[in-house]
Order: C-alpha cells, then sequence, then structure tokens
C-alpha cells in the first residue's frame, strides 16, 4: 500500500483498485485467516492504521466506502481478532467523520453514516460493541457513542429533513429492530444482573482484578460484563470528582468500595491507570508531587505497564499516553525515574542501569522537541544524537544501531501525545496507535453475541430516550409516507422491546409522545373541524392507530401514560366518534337510561357521517351516530351539502377510529397486569375529576358520566380479581351518591352500575359477598328526590338480584340490606307492585326463607300489609306470606337434617315471637279485611305453632305479649275511634275473642304445668269480662254479650274434664276454683247457676267414692 504522505500526489484509482483487491481477498479468505498468526498481524498493525489513514484523508468518499467496505468484512469474519483495532475505527474514523467534525466534506459525513448503518443493520453488531467496548472498563463507550451520533444525526433542527436525517434514522431503527426480534424470538427474558446488590458491593475487592471465567459462556461472561459495566459507571464518576477535587475524589472512591478503607499506593495506581475520563494534567501533576504517598502511587502506577519487547521509544509513547508530563523539570525528572525503573526492569539487557535508561529517555524527549518544534531553527542530525549519548550506558555507549534507530523513529513520528477533546472525538496518534498494539495482546478476548437478549436490556434503557425523541421529530417533520411508516415501525419496536423488558417508563414516554401527534388533544371551537382535520390528517390518523395498537398488545406495562390514552378516548367520544360498544359492557339489560348520551350500538346504519352545520342541537353520540341527517329532507333549516373531500376525511375518520379498537382496551382489560389495571382504574378516577353538583357544565357532566361508564365496564371485565379494584370503584360510586341532591345521569349511571356490579358478582365471588350487599346500602342515603325519581328501577333491579341471586345472600347483613331496599317500595306507588313480587319470590313456600333473612322478611312483608298501596288484596297477601312461613319454623325446628336446622329452641322462639308480633301489629289495621285477617293469620299461626315443640313458657310469653296486647288494643280502638275510622269492630272483636277461647284450649296442657298458670286464666277471664262489659257506640254488643258466655262454657267444661278445675279443700278462697267461679259470676251469672250445681254433685259423688276405695284398702 502508499503510505499517507504520499495520498494526495497519486492517482486516485491506485488506492480505489488496492483497496478492491483488500476487500475481495478479506471476502474469499474470509475466517481462514485467523489460522496464520503473520496475517493476523498484518491486519492488526498495518493494514488497519493505513486503513485509517485513508479513511481521514481527504480524498475521494469512494476511498472511504471503499475503506468501511474493508472493515465490515474484516468485522464478519476477523472480529475476534481486531477488539482494539475496532474501537479505534469507530472512534478516530466514523464517529468523527458522521459528525462532520474537522473538515469533513458532506460526502464523507454520509458515507461514513451509510457505512454506520450498514454495522447497524448486522442484528449482533450493537450487542457486541456493547459488551466488548461499554462494558470493559479500559474501553470507551462505542454503543452509547454510536446510538447518540445516530439520535442526533436524525434530528433536523432549524432545517427540513434531509437524506442525512432518513439515513441516520434507518440505522437507529435497524438497532431497534434487531432488539425487538431478539426479544420476540426468546421465549424468556434472561433476569437481570443486579450488580447493585449492597451485599455484593459491601466488601472492597480490587476492580482490576475480577475475571471472567469462560468468555464463551452466556452464564459467565453475561454476569461478568454486567458486573464490569456496574463498575465501569461507578469509576466515571468518581473520575469525575477526582476532576474537581482529587482528594474527595478519592474519598468517594472509598465511600463506594472501589478503593479500600485505608489508600495503599497500588489501588490508587490501579484507578489512574484503568478509569477513563481522568483530567490527565490532575494526573500527572499527582504522579509528579514529590509528596511520599504519591512517589509509592507513581512507582505502582509504572508497574502497571508491560514494556517487554518494546522499544524504547514505544514504550515512552505508551507510557506518556495515559497522562500528561508536568511542566516543572522536576517532576518530568520523578516520572522518567519511574518510567526508566521499570524500563530497565523488562528491557534485552542492552542497558546497563535504570540510570542509562532515564538518560537516554530525557535524550528523546529533547530530541522529539527539537525535531518538531518550530521555533528550533537547527535541527539535531542523528550524530549529533549519537554524539551527546555517549558514554550513558554505565561508561559505555549504546549500539549505534539502537540509537539510529530511536532517532529516525523519533523523526518520523513526533511523540505527540493527544489528549481526549471537549467534543469526545479521539485522535489516533502514532503514539496512540503504539499503546494500542500492544494492548491488544494482552486485552481480554472478543466477545461474540446472539440472538439471545442477554444485555438488551442494559442497552435499550441507554438509547430509549434519544431513540424516541429523534423517531419523533423525525414523525413530525416528515411529509412522505413511507418515512412516516418507517417511524411507525420504529415506535412498535421500542413499545415491544418496553414491554419485554419490563421498562414501563420508557413505553409510558413513548405513549405521551405519540398522543401529542394524534392532533386529538388539540383544543378546537368547532365540533367538526378536529373530524375533518382528523381525516385529512395521515400522521394523526397513524399516530392514533399505532398508539392505540400498543396499548392494545402492551397495555400491560403502561402506568402513567393511562392518563394521555384516556385524554384521547374522551376527545374522541366528546366528537361522537367512539363504537358505543366501548362501554355496552356496563349497559348490558340496563334500559332507558335518561338521556344516555352512548347506548347500545345502531345497526343497519347508514355509511356516511352526516356534516353538520351551525346550530345548537344535540348531536347524536357514538360512531354510527355521527351518520344521522345526511341529506335528510326532514330538516328544520336548510343545509348545506358536504363536499367530497369532506366526505372523504370523515370516512378516513371512521376507519382510523376502527382499527384503534378502542373498545378492546376495556374488554381486553381483563388480562392486564395488577398494577397496569390499578393505574388505568386511577386514570378513570383523574379523568372523572369530582363528583358534578349543582351548577357543574353539562360537559363535565358527560365527562363524569363516561369516565363512570368505563370504571364499571372495567369492574365487570375483572370480575376473578374485583378485590383488586373494589374499594376505589366503592368509594368513587359512594362520593356521587352521597354528594348528589337532584335526579341526574351521573348518579343514575352511579345507582344501577352499582346494582349491575352486584348482579354479575354476587353468583361468582363468595368471599365478597358480604362486601357487595352493604355496598348496597349506598341506594338507602340517596337524597329522597333522588330516590323517589329511580325507586321504580331500583326494585325492578333488586328484584332482579334477588331472583338470580336469593342462594348466593347469606348473611343477616345481606338480607338486611335487601329487605330494606324492599320496605322502602312498600308505600311507592310505582315501586311497590314489583318490591312485593321480589319479597314473594323468597317468601313463598318458604322457597328462600333462612334464619338469616326470616325475622328481616316479616318486617318486610308486614310493611307491606299495613299500607293501602296496592289495596287489600295485597295487604291480605302479604299476611298470607307472613302466615305461610310459619311452616319453615316448624322444618327447622324438626331436625330435619338439613343445614337449615335451628338447634337453639331459644332462637326459634324469638322467630316465632317476632312472627306474632308481626302479625298482631297488623291487627291494628283501619281496614276492616285486612284487620280481620290478620287475626285470622294469627290464629292460624298459633294453631300451627304447636308442632314447633317451643318450652311452655314461650306459649305464656305469646299471651301476655301477643294476644292480651291485641285485645287490648283492639278493645280501645273499638272505644276510642268512630265507625268512620275503624268500621265494624264489633266483628274484629268477635274475631278476637275466638282467638282467645281457641288458643288458650290448644296449649292448656302446656299452660298447666307452669307456675303462672293461675295468673293467666285469671287475665283470660278479665279480658272477656271486659269484652262483655264494652259499650260499642254507646250501647251494648249483642254479638259478643252471646259469644261470651258460650266460649266461657266451652272453656270451663273442658277444663273440668281434663282435671284443672276441681273443687279442693284450702284455707281462704284463694283457690282457682273459688277464684274462677269468683269471676263467672261476674262475668255471666246464668252461667254460674247453670253449671256449679251439676259439679258440686259430681264433685261429692267422686269425693265418697275416693273414701270408699281408701277404707276397702284399709281393711285389705
Amino acid at each position: 500500500m502508499v503510505t499517507g504522505q504520499n495520498l494526495l500526489a497519486i492517482d486516485e484509482d491506485v488506492p480505489l483498485f488496492a483497496l478492491g483487491l483488500i476487500n475481495s481477498a478479506v471476502e474469499l479468505g474470509g475466517s481462514s485467516f485467523g489460522c496464520h498468526p503473520e496475517l493476523i498481524a498484518l491486519f492488526q498493525d498495518d493494514l488497519f492504521r493505513f486503513l485509517m489513514q485513508l479513511g481521514l484523508s481527504n480524498m475521494n468518499p469512494l476511498i472511504l466506502s471503499m475503506v468501511c467496505s474493508i472493515v465490515l468484512n474484516l468485522y464478519h469474519h476477523l472480529r475476534s481478532h481486531l477488539k482494539l483495532q475496532l474501537e479505534a475505527f469507530f472512534s478516530c474514523v466514523v464517529i468523527r467523520l458522521a459528525q462532520g467534525k474537522y473538515g469533513a466534506s458532506y460526502q464523507q459525513q454520509e458515507v461514513a453514516m451509510e457505512a454506520l448503518v450498514d454495522f447497524c443493520r448486522q442484528s449482533t453488531f450493537m450487542p457486541e460493541m456493547y459488551a466488548n467496548f461499554d462494558c470493559d472498563i479500559t474501553c470507551g463507550n462505542i454503543f452509547e457513542e454510536l446510538g447518540n451520533l445516530l439520535s442526533k444525526s436524525a434530528f433536523p433542527v432549524n432545517c427540513p429533513l434531509s437524506a442525512m436525517h432518513i439515513l441516520a434514522l434507518e440505522g437507529l431503527i435497524a438497532v431497534i429492530h434487531s432488539m425487538a426480534e431478539r426479544a420476540g424470538a426468546s421465549g424468556s427474558i434472561i433476569p437481570v444482573l443486579e450488580v447493585a446488590n449492597p451485599n455484593e458491593t459491601r466488601e472492597y475487592v480490587p476492580f482490576w482484578t475480577l475475571k471472567c471465567e469462560n468468555y464463551k459462556d452466556p452464564k459467565s461472561w453475561v454476569k461478568f460484563v454486567q458486573r464490569q459495566k456496574y463498575i465501569k459507571r461507578r469509576l466515571m464518576i468518581g473520575a469525575d470528582h477526582f476532576n474537581r477535587d482529587p482528594k474527595k475524589g478519592l474519598e468517594f472512591l472509598q465511600g463506594i468500595r472501589l478503593l479500600p478503607e485505608k489508600l495503599d499506593p497500588q489501588s490508587v495506581a490501579c484507578f489512574f491507570r484503568y478509569t477513563t475520563g481522568l483530567d490527565k494534567s490532575l494526573l500527572g501533576d499527582f504522579l509528579g508531587d514529590p509528596d511520599e504517598f504519591c512517589l509509592q502511587v507513581l512507582a505502582e502506577f509504572a508497574r502497571t505497564f508491560d514494556f517487554q519487547g518494546m522499544t524504547l521509544d514505544a514504550a515512552m509513547r505508551t507510557f506518556l499516553e495515559t497522562f500528561r508530563l508536568p511542566g516543572e523539570a522536576q517532576k518530568i525528572h520523578r516520572v522518567l525515574e519511574a518510567f526508566a525503573g521499570r524500563y530497565y526492569e523488562q528491557s534485552n539487557q542492552i542497558l546497563a542501569d535504570k540510570d542509562a535508561a532515564f538518560l537516554l529517555a530525557y535524550s528523546l524527549i529533547m530530541l522529539n522537541t527539537d525535531q518538531h518544534n518550530s521555533q528550533v531553527k537547527k535541527k539535531m542530525t542523528e550524530e549529533d544524537f549519537i554524539k551527546n549519548n555517549r558514554s550513558i550506558n554505565g561508561g559505555q555507549d549504546l549500539p549505534r544501531e539502537v540509537l539510529s534507530e530511536l532517532y529516525h523513529s523519533i523523526v518520523r513520528n513526533e511523540i505527540k501525545i493527544s489528549y481526549d477533546n471537549s467534543s469526545g472525538i479521539v485522535e489516533m496518534t502514532p503514539s496512540r496507535w503504539v499503546g494500542l498494539i500492544y494492548r491488544s495482546q494482552k486485552s481480554s478476548p472478543y466477545i461474540k453475541c446472539d440472538s439471545r437478549p442477554f444485555l438488551d436490556r442494559d442497552m435499550f434503557a441507554i438509547i430509549s430516550g434519544p431513540t424516541i425523541a429523534a423517531i419523533s421529530v423525525v414523525f413530525d417533520h416528515a411529509e412522505d409516507e413511507d418515512v412516516l411508516r418507517m417511524c411507525v415501525e420504529g415506535f412498535l419496536a421500542v413499545a415491544k422491546i418496553s414491554s419485554s423488558h419490563h421498562l414501563e417508563d420508557v413505553l409510558d414516554d413513548l405513549v405521551v409522545s405519540l398522543c401529542k401527534f394524534t392532533t386529538l388533544l388539540n383544543p378546537t371551537s368547532s365540533v367538526d373541524e378536529p373530524i375533518l382535520a382528523f381525516g385529512d390528517d395521515t400522521k394523526a390518523r397513524m399516530a392514533a392507530v399505532t398508539v392505540f395498537n400498543i396499548v392494545n398488545k402492551y397495555g400491560d406495562y403502561i402506568r402513567t401514560s393511562w392518563r394521555n390514552i384516556l385524554d384521547c378516548i374522551l376527545r374522541l367520544h366528546k366528537l361522537g366518534l367512539l363504537p358505543a360498544r366501548v362501554v355496552s359492557d356496563a349497559e348490558d339489560d340496563v334500559e332507558g337510561i335518561g338521556d344516555s348520551m352512548h347506548g347500545r350500538p345502531i345497526t343497519g346504519g347508514p355509511t356516511l357521517i352526516a356534516i353538520p352545520q351551525g346550530g345548537a342541537k344535540k348531536r347524536s353520540q357514538g360512531l354510527m351516530g355521527r351518520f344521522s341527517q345526511l341529506l335528510s329532507l326532514e330538516t328544520d333549516e336548510p343545509r348545506s351539502q358536504p363536499t367530497e373531500q369532506q366526505l372523504a376525511a370523515h370516512q378516513r375518520t371512521l376507519r382510523a377510529i376502527e382499527a384503534c379498537r378502542i373498545d378492546s382496551i376495556i374488554t381486553e382489560s381483563k388480562f392486564l397486569q395488577a398494577e397496569s389495571l390499578l393505574q388505568l382504574v386511577r386514570a378513570l378516577l383523574w379523568a372523572a375529576g369530582r363528583p358534578q353538583k349543582a351548577g357543574g357544565s353539562p360537559e363535565d357532566e358527560d365527562t363524569a358520566v363516561f369516565c363512570l361508564d368505563l370504571l364499571i365496564a372495567v369492574a365487570l371485565n375483572n370480575r376473578d380479581r374485583i378485590m383488586l379494584l373494589w374499594q376505589v370503584v366503592y368509594e368513587h360510586i359512594a362520593n356521587i351518591v352521597q354528594t348528589t341532591l337532584m335526579p341526574c345521569l351521573l348518579v343514575e349511571k352511579a345507582v344501577f352500575g352499582l346494582l349491575r356490579i352486584c348482579q354479575r358478582l354476587l353468583p361468582y365471588k363468595e368471599d365478597l359477598a358480604e362486601e357487595l350487599l352493604r355496598s348496597l346500602q349506598l341506594i338507602l342515603k340517596l337524597d329522597a328526590r333522588v330516590a323517589d325519581a329511580f325507586c321504580e328501577r331500583i326494585t325492578q333491579e333488586v328484584m332482579q338480584l334477588v331472583k338470580t341471586n336469593a342462594k348466593h345472600i347469606k348473611s343477616p347483613m345481606g338480607w338486611r340490606t335487601v329487605s330494606s331496599l324492599l320496605s322502602i317500595t312498600a308505600r311507592h306507588y310505582e315501586a311497590s307492585e314489583v318490591g312485593f313480587e321480589a319479597l314473594s319470590f323468597i317468601m313463598a313456600e318458604g322457597a328462600h326463607l333462612t334464619p338469616a333473612n326470616y325475622v328481616l322478611c316479616l318486617d318486610a312483608a308486614r310493611a307491606f300489609a299495613e299500607v293501602s298501596v296496592g289495596g287489600n288484596e295485597r295487604s291480605i297477601r302479604a299476611l298470607d306470606l307472613m302466615t305461610e312461613s310459619i311452616k319453615c319454623l316448624i322444618q327447622w325446628s324438626g331436625g330435619a337434617g338439613d343445614e337449615e336446622t335451628v338447634s337453639n329452641s331459644q332462637e326459634l322462639g324469638e322467630m316465632w315471637m317476632r312472627l306474632a308480633h308481626g302479625l298482631r301489629k297488623v291487627c291494628r289495621e283501619p281496614r276492616e279485611e285486612v284487620r280481620n285477617h290478620a287475626i285470622l293469620s294469627l290464629q292460624r299461626s298459633l294453631s300451627a305453632a304447636e308442632n314447633m315443640h317451643l318450652p311452655p313458657s314461650f306459649w305464656l310469653q305469646s299471651f301476655d305479649q301477643v294476644i292480651f296486647v291485641m285485645l287490648d288494643d283492639l278493645l280501645d280502638i273499638a272505644l276510642e275511634h268512630s265507625q268512620k275510622e275503624y268500621r265494624n269492630m264489633e266483628n274484629t272483636l268477635h274475631f278476637a275473642m275466638k282467638l282467645v277461647s281457641k288458643t288458650f284450649l290448644q296449649f292448656l296442657d302446656q299452660l298447666i304445668l307452669l307456675p303462672g298458670f293461675r295468673a293467666l286464666w285469671l287475665s283470660v277471664l278479665s279480658r272477656m269480662n271486659r269484652y262483655r262489659k264494652a259499650k260499642l257506640r254507646g250501647k251494648d254488643s249483642e254479638k259478643i254479650q252471646e259469644l261470651i258466655p258460650e266460649l266461657l262454657k266451652n272453656m270451663l267444661l273442658i277444663m273440668k274434664n281434663r282435671g284443672v278445675l276441681v273443687q279442693r279443700s284450702t284455707i281462704g278462697c284463694d283457690s282457682l276454683w273459688e277464684l274462677t267461679w269468683h269471676h263467672v259470676q261476674d262475668i255471666s251469672p246464668s252461667l254460674q247457676a247453670e253449671l256449679l250445681p251439676q259439679w258440686e254433685e259430681s264433685q261429692e259423688m267422686g269425693s265418697v267414692e275416693s273414701e270408699m276405695d281408701i277404707g276397702t284398702g284399709n281393711a285389705a
């Protein structure tokens, strides 16, 4: 090859021809060159050095293109042998030229960018750059630099979009696509190694001693490079601290365990040697300092170099490349002394001692200054140099050929130290190249990556921000559809990578960026202006379809950007462009939701949407609703016809919205991960705002209603994990219910949405049943005006809930809520029929009566019996329900063997008493038919109650608390109220006295066993006497007058026959016999005259027979 010094003086065809031959040789030879060390050495040194020189020369861009093609082929076949050479090529050639710095022409910049894009299209290129360089503490961050280069080059800053921008975008998207393909091909992402684990960094470990056990086994090298990257990041932070204040920088490194608690020279020297980014002037000053510790660090720093096999000038180039030689002579002296000592230790015995090495090194520095300083007019000749170095080798001369070689090396290639400039561009000097060649002999092996995404998460976390920004800017500036599609592919790839590696923040940033491009969030005054604009804006439609496709596909990993998504959905809703099925799940089986603006889907509608012209008429909502009135002849005002362009724009809008599949976001929310689902719900609550009170705008209420619909739909679609959402859903609905004072669509949706949730979830969530039913108590807290407006429909929903879920309502609390809701409907004309139907469903034939709901249902039935709404017939039916319920008590007491058996007689007795009290209270009803039926119902219940086998004390309690109270109440009513208020009370009293007589005789055998029997019997007689003497409307009741003696006679006869009422010899006159006849005398004297003589005679005969029996027994 032609040397770089003569490149400009020759025909351009010669280097092109030579480069073509080399390229063909590399393509044909391929990896087989790796078997020949001599050829590899040629590639590593001479070939790569000249390729870099050619690439940087100001020549035909075709030469640069050919150079890049050769390097690409070398990468394909021999990259395992060219690790540091590749780093140098990208740092010093590609990045430098692609940035257009240092006089690079636009053509060179474009060629360099094309070459970089070609490299990026290799799927393993970027992972290998990251693993081999970014994760190597001694190398630069090539991957990060290339990623930033592509991102920045894609930005059109204050200029139109150019071919260079598109080219950079292609490279960036190629990198992203490779990551996306690896993410899709891998069954599962390998977990990221948490190298920052405190347990791993608690103790100090010399970072320069860490080694990888096996560079061919991913299980080994992945963990190693991730740890190295972690260490490298902390070293860079430490370097930044050191550059500001060396002392504090070292203290910081001690704090993060990269240096030992007690500093030692070796650890500080290794930090200086292996850390990039250090200020080389500060480093030189530190190494040249006369402080004892600094001298020890300098000695250890020199020992980190391996000069074996190197000439003195090559060793000096390598050594001086790592820091800036201080300006003071004494510091230079100390630094060169340390260098000379290390070089002498590893020299080939040409030098007699380290003083010889020091003198020769100093002489080379002087020669370098002499030859390459323009101010020195008279240059040192070779003979002068040899003469100046006589007798420095222990009193002897050094071999002339050695000195001659050193002289010519310095003359040809200046020891020119290149320090990293502020732009970060590295310049490859001869000194640096020499150091690179020697480093390459001992550098770590080149890591080859495969199709598995071992490092993609770490890589993507670095470039995701610039990548999204670059693609977004190009998307914003682009007009060509091909470029827009390329950007969309990039967005989708970013979304796939973010979700695959669980980078939620990145995905949120992407969604936020895309939402801005939809133009849906732009404020506009007209309804149809954004619709037309959206239909005409290809970019906006593509952004909308893309963002909603991302939401549908990768919603699991969306977090805070749910708010932006909902903003777009709300905007589409306000424009009437949302498909009605978006919230249809929440509205299934709910009819007539007021003037709801999002009803069921309209089928069979037209295929064109109308373009309203002014006016303030209420617009139709829903995607198909926008079709109304187009070309209609029934309009009140003349309407201009839409143009073909407007119709086409509307059609494009509809197709785009349909492609978004917005309804799937809600219906498929059941598959979202828990955290994403919670974020969606929180976003809905945020979008809904506070419950709208009086004075809120219709638009605000419409938004709140729509968000509530979505919230309920999400809850219903996630019934299997409703516990995750229930608290926030309930609190939102409760807030609406408790703060709304007037009927409105929002509270209507809240109430019936709550009922809908309960209906849907009760069959599936037994553990949540009580909580769901308790939530229905919110309905009881509705403002009276709101409750009255919706009472009928609320009752219908409660009836439906009971009919479908009665067997799932098991707790007393749940039944209390249901019975309370049914009870309040008893007095409501529109709702009472449905409420009673629901109650009948529960109580009829005891179908769904349980010990848990028995008393509650009795109270509800009594509420229906006591009101006139529904007429006497419904009240009587309610009483019949109460009466028939005694069968359940009998069943539960009889040990039927099922789970509803009530083993505690006390509990059973209390339920019986609630039934008896309930019927007794209805006996006070002003309506004659109902009142009399209540007495008969109580009588039937008492007749059947004997089969419950309750303790006798309950029957005594029934008389005292139920029957006697009923008798007293009825008599008081008859005496105190007019015929107009309580008609025909005479018949009622007649029925009541019959009930007393029959019940007393029915339970006589049990009552006589009780100590309180005498008092009970006397109470019966006392009330008979009161009834007989009562004057109804100022006169005696013939019917009562005839009934009571007859009943009393029957009772006395039965008591006598059963041996309850017998005459016994007692001291005083307080025996049952005497007391009975005393009351009988007062009630009916004729009855006493009729019965008493017969009973006394019978009693005497019985006594004589008893005495004879006793006498006979004694004689025997």
